[in-house]
């Protein structure tokens, strides 16, 4: 970047050895130039529009507290980009990553010795207490106050920041895709002054799935059934079943498609084991969400379900964070294109 001062700027400079009549306009023009020289070299302030709030940052935040959501996306994209130092309080665990030492790093970070509410989350007197300056949830429901936590108006008025990752405005992440994930680092990368490195990783997971994509085609889209392993969310034995969401993004860019894309409105379909017997089903991707050993419940319904095609052939894959809002949803592309399309790798 040009280290050269702007033509007025410069010009009052010289007037001013001339004449000592612009002796308050030299110190006040001085000021300012090095205030923009300052902005210049830091990046700050840097201000963001996220969920109709404007935020405006004059500096890295230093005491993060991330919330569950039931998620390890914003953990694990501040990991990504060499944050974890600034966490005072984070509460997301997927107990295991694609990621070499991502779990154990996450299991490291400080928790804030927080009494957590029936949500598994931090509540608002605690969260005060914390003294945050940045705050992480992936919805608005982090902020809600009728489910006990502080509102984004409460943390502004204590002098912390907030952030609602994207898609989680209106609580319904049904159209996330990967683009998404890129947004949570690119966001995250101009909050803290990283930017560089964020489009690194950006980059070079946009190469990692165009070469993915560029081996499956023209090749058969099978249809997949992702579920979460030995997870109930509702009221039938299928209650954790994914239909829409980042999932068939990846999916997609992985050559293949959902089986039960059309079986709900929102994020996860509810059904009946009827129902997923009479779905063929030619591959499975089980999702663990801390599940030990969520590749055993993958080999369980495919006995469950003899008729399906993936039974034939056993043709299934667990995956973790990789398959969810995150940094590495090219690792999940990959892993399930090999599962798919064996021969082309």
């Amino acid at each position: 970047m040009s280290k050269k001062r702007p033509v007025a700027l410069a010009l009052a400079g010289a007037l001013c050895l001339v004449t000592t009549a612009c002796a308050d306009t030299t110190d006040k023009t001085g000021a300012e130039g090095g205030a923009a020289a300052a902005a210049a070299r830091t990046g700050y302030p840097v201000t963001l529009e996220n969920c109709g709030v404007t935020q405006k940052f004059t500096e890295a935040p230093g005491r993060v507290v991330v919330m569950n959501g039931a998620s390890v996306a914003e953990v694990s994209t501040l990991l990504a980009l060499g944050l974890g130092d600034r966490i005072v309080a984070n509460q997301q665990s997927y107990g295991m990553s694609e990621v070499e030492g991502r779990a154990e790093a996450i299991k490291a970070l400080p928790t804030g010795d927080v009494k957590l509410n029936d949500a598994y989350d931090v509540p608002r007197e605690a969260m005060i207490g914390l003294r945050p300056d940045l705050v992480l949830s992936t919805t608005s429901y982090g902020f809600d106050e009728k489910n006990g936590f502080a509102t984004r108006e409460q943390l502004k008025d204590v002098g912390a920041h907030t952030y609602v990752s994207p898609q989680g405005c209106d609580q319904d992440t049904s159209k996330m895709t990967v683009a998404d994930s890129y947004t949570l680092l690119r966001d995250m990368g101009k909050i803290f002054g990283r930017t560089e490195r964020a489009e690194e990783l950006i980059a070079e997971s946009q190469k990692n799935i165009a070469d993915v994509a560029a081996a499956v085609k023209g090749e058969k889209r099978p249809e997949i059934m992702v579920l979460f392993s030995n997870m109930v969310m509702g009221g039938n034995d299928f209650s954790s079943v994914v239909a829409k969401g980042i999932y068939n993004d990846i999916l997609a860019k992985a050559g293949g498609t959902n089986a039960f894309a059309s079986a709900s409105r929102t994020s996860f379909a509810d059904l009946s084991k009827e129902k997923v017997a009479a779905t063929d089903v030619d591959a499975l991707v089980v999702i663990g969400y801390n599940d030990p050993n969520p590749a055993a419940y993958a080999r369980k319904l495919l006995k469950e379900f003899p008729q399906w095609p993936a039974a034939k052939n056993s043709t299934y894959v667990a995956v973790s964070d990789s398959m969810y809002l995150g940094p590495s949803n090219d690792l999940a592309v990959r892993k399930i294109a090999e599962m798919l399309h064996p021969d082309k790798f």
